[in-house]
């Protein structure tokens, strides 16, 4: 194969990126003699910005007028949200590539204001909650709105998807939705006896090409999935009502000059307080969620980064607050950011604000020229839009996290609260239920003592406070003198008061000649402070972290200069205490330290960083020189003597391990740590790229295949695992690769990788993808293509295919994100569609019974 395909595959990643100004370009300075550089330009209209917009802008059409067919509001007020959303948010906001407009969460609390105070009250309203959100701006409290439970926001905009989906089944069949959901659902049985064929028929087609379109196969699909679903889906279903001259209610835009601005709020003053306050708060709480979110989608945009920074979240709340003011003074529908446009800015390329600004430009030109286009729209074709986001609004995403953090009830008060009381009630309501199932946690502590084998095991489940102390004294206390104890602390938390009695507790067993170990989340508590002699922090077959020891001010032990290789400082600047550089024990602050430290970009910096690299001369020298040595010594001091009886007989036995492991040679993949393995366990082969040469090939690699067959034929492993990692320095070394050269072994090498960058040419293979989320980028995907690529080479080889037949052997495909240190397996058969499952972490497991 030649390099063409690797260009190929390289130029189809790089398409969805964009193509964006790189922001390191050395800029000139102006010459003193030449004429004075012209001043920059404000508004630069980049072409990746104009496409997103169009893009943005295509979705936007129909959902506007369809949730403002959803609030009962005039059909002009949902165009002009969308267009101040670009204009005014776009502008102002924080969040350069966040869209807003009306949103799809805030139309349960838009229909319930009109049906009590009217069209004209709802927009005065919409301008109070405007100088509210102000307010907030100015007092830069925007962080507090993320102190909320994920459980209440994901069940506030699930209740609000299951009103707005049961209120829009009535329109899609024809009819007229009542003004509650249980309304809705009474009246529903009637509405079935009554349906309105051409309504219905609409409403079906525009369904299912909403559920059709984003899975069109193939390389045309492919092209076609470029034309937003919803646009596609209201173009269909508008063209086909004209052909066939269909009786049914379509959009009516009345003239601009009937436009209805806003009032004064008339009500009363309790009621209309409780409104400005509920959507305040709908409006700022999603927006700043949203632009969180768009936060890490632009941070896992593959293609070079651009200009645009991380949010500022209290700009973000003056923008908003901007709009809505805007956008209810001019008699528009209350403006949030909108998830659906703001990721499909994000995935079209956009690179500043712009393509907001132009997105809300393109509304206002189709609301003044393309009335008469906008008039042949169904209603029930708007209506089966708006229900399909509302069903989408309950995601089984969103359930399965908060299954997975025990917070399912938080959910489902939350949801059920708003779908029977109201949004505001029903938030209340999941915040209280949050609170107090956090205190319940927080004073529930589960004690137990067992003995086994003459061993007492003290079980701590829950967080140990001082509520739980006189529990913990009672369990501790039925540990004989002079008995081996072990602590099996299971929680996050541990107050001064549980300390000090654990402590006291461990320092009068050990002195009446017991034994304590303490294990679980706190081992911390057992640490000796280094001696002069040992000089090291690193403690054996404990949590690991930064490659090299944190050497005491003291200096290393031999003699060379302090603060020793790896010395880490801890986030506040200081060095902190033994105990702290247990990843265990760290705070969410030590691990964005450590991610921003070890970026994977398939660079050595991750590696290095903290390494105490040493030059070939100078002060530092003689302790580089000495590295090796002192990692034996410590070997030997600490390691070898927990280790030597399981050595000694795995040397009497004979090696009997249980799989073949298959890694690239990368320093930062260490394969006894990711799979919690040790001696005897694995038989590991590793190489550049974790490439499997197929049997025979002219100029192969014999060492591999002789690997194999040693462990398969002689060793009887009953699996073998291909492990790829992100930021693969081979994987990129084939995307980059030039024709021609010196044929240089690293290049013979990597011509076994060819065939990956062959399928993931391929159009007519389904590329390998993670689960959750695309590839970040084209290194990414060919790492994720080259594990499935190189299963296929094992199968070729004669022991695998025998063992495979006799039903011996398994072989398995993994994927290991350095930068997140998270793991992932390959699910479904080879050949399939290949997706790499999520392994999940001890936190996220389910707790037992």
């Amino acid at each position: 194969m030649s390099v063409c395909a690797s260009t190929q595959a390289l130029g189809l990643a790089r398409s969805a990126g964009g193509r964006t100004a790189d922001p390191t370009r050395t800029k000139h300075p102006h010459q003193p003699h030449s004429p004075p550089p012209s001043p920059p330009r404000r508004f630069h209209l980049a072409g990746a910005d104009l496409s997103a917009s169009i893009a943005v802008f295509l979705i936007a059409l129909p959902l506007s007028l369809g949730i403002a067919l959803a609030t009962g509001a005039p059909l002009q007020a949902g165009l002009v949200a969308a267009a101040v959303g670009g204009l005014v948010a776009g502008r102002l906001g924080g969040c350069p590539l966040q869209v807003s407009g009306p949103a799809a969460g805030l139309t349960v609390v838009t229909a319930d204001l009109i049906h009590r105070y009217g069209w004209r009250t709802t927009c005065g309203i919409t301008v109070l909650a405007g100088l509210a959100q102000l307010g907030l701006g100015c007092l830069r409290v925007a962080r507090t709105a993320l102190a909320v439970s994920p459980a209440v926001v994901h069940g506030m905009l699930a209740g609000i998807g299951v009103t707005i989906a049961v209120a829009q089944l009535h329109i899609v069949l024809g009819g007229t939705p009542q003004s509650s959901v249980l309304d809705n659902v009474l009246a529903l049985p009637a509405q079935l006896a009554a349906l309105q064929p051409a309504a219905v028929s609409m409403s079906a087609l525009t369904l299912t090409l909403l559920l059709v379109w984003p899975r069109l196969p193939g390389r045309p699909g492919r092209l076609l999935r470029k034309i937003p679903a919803a646009l596609v889906a209201v173009a269909a279903a508008t063209a086909t009502a004209s052909l066939t001259a269909l009786t049914l209610p379509k959009v009516d835009l009345p003239s601009w000059r009937s436009h209805a601005l806003a009032g004064l709020p008339e009500g009363p003053v309790l009621g209309i307080a409780a409104a400005v306050f509920t959507t305040t708060l709908v409006c700022s709480v999603q927006s700043l969620l949203g632009a969180v979110a768009v936060d890490k989608l632009v941070a896992r945009r593959p293609g070079p980064r651009t200009q645009v920074g991380r949010s500022d979240l209290d700009r973000e709340l003056l923008g908003q607050g901007a709009a809505n003011c805007v956008s209810g003074a001019l008699g528009g529908l209350p403006v949030a950011g909108v998830a659906v446009r703001s990721s499909a800015n994000v995935k079209s390329g956009a690179v500043s604000r712009n393509s907001t600004m132009q997105h809300g430009v393109l509304v206002v030109v189709a609301a003044l020229l393309m009335v008469p286009v906008l008039d042949l729209i169904p209603l029930a074709s708007l209506a089966a839009l708006v229900m399909a986001v509302g069903i989408q609004m309950v995601s089984l995403h969103h359930i399965r996290a908060v299954t997975r953090h025990r917070e399912v009830l938080v959910y489902a008060a939350t949801t059920l609260g708003v779908v029977f009381l109201g949004v505001l009630e029903g938030v209340g309501l999941g915040v209280a239920v949050a609170v107090s199932l956090a205190l319940r946690r927080l004073a529930r502590t589960r004690i137990t003592h067992e003995e086994k084998e003459g061993v007492h095991h003290v079980h701590v489940r829950g967080q140990l406070t001082f509520l739980a102390v006189p529990r913990l004294s009672r369990a501790l206390h039925l540990v004989p003198q002079g008995a081996h104890a072990v602590v099996e602390l299971d929680g996050s938390f541990m107050d001064h008061a549980a300390y000090e009695s654990l402590q006291d507790w461990q320092n009068a067993h050990t002195a009446q000649g017991g034994t304590a170990e303490l294990t679980g989340r706190r081992t911390g508590l057992r640490t000796a402070e280094p001696t002069a002699s040992t000089g090291c922090r690193c403690r054996p077959w404990t949590p690991w972290r930064n490659h090299q020891c944190d050497m005491p001010s003291g200096g290393g032990p031999s003699g060379g200069p302090s603060g020793g290789a790896g010395r880490r400082p801890e986030p506040d600047g200081t060095d902190g205490p033994e105990g702290a550089t247990q990843p265990g024990d760290g705070t969410a602050a030590e691990a964005a330290s450590d991610a921003e430290a070890t970026p994977d970009d398939g660079s050595d910096s991750g590696s290095r960083s903290g390494s105490g690299s040493m030059s070939a001369s100078g002060p530092d020298a003689t302790s580089s020189a000495h590295e090796l040595a002192r990692g034996i010594s410590a070997f030997h001091r600490n390691t070898a003597p927990l280790v030597r009886h399981e050595l000694a007989r795995l040397a009497r036995e004979g090696q009997r391990p249980s799989q073949l492991f298959l890694a690239c040679a990368d320093s930062r993949l260490v394969t006894s740590m990711i799979t919690s393995s040790g001696p005897g366990d694995l038989f590991v082969v590793r190489n550049v790229g974790n490439l499997v040469p197929l049997p025979g090939e002219e100029s192969g690699d014999d060492s591999v295949g002789a690997a194999i067959e040693y462990a398969v034929d002689v060793l009887n492993v009953r699996s073998i695992t291909v492990c790829g990692h992100s930021g693969c320095g081979a994987m990129q070394a084939l995307l980059g690769s030039a024709p021609g050269g010196e044929p240089t072994p690293l290049k013979r090498w990597l011509r076994h990788g060819l065939p990956s960058l062959e399928r993931m040419a391929d159009d007519s293979r389904p590329w390998a993808r993670l689960a959750g989320r695309a590839a970040a980028d084209a290194v990414e995907q060919l790492c994720l293509t080259n594990v499935v690529q190189q299963l296929e080479h094992l199968r070729a080889h004669d022991a695998v295919a025998r063992a495979l037949a006799d039903g011996a052997l398994e072989l398995h495909g993994m994927y290991f994100h350095v930068g997140e240190a998270q793991a992932y397996l390959l699910g479904g058969a080879v050949g399939d569609e290949a997706v790499f499952e999520h392994v999940a972490g001890a936190e996220e497991l389910p707790s037992p019974a």
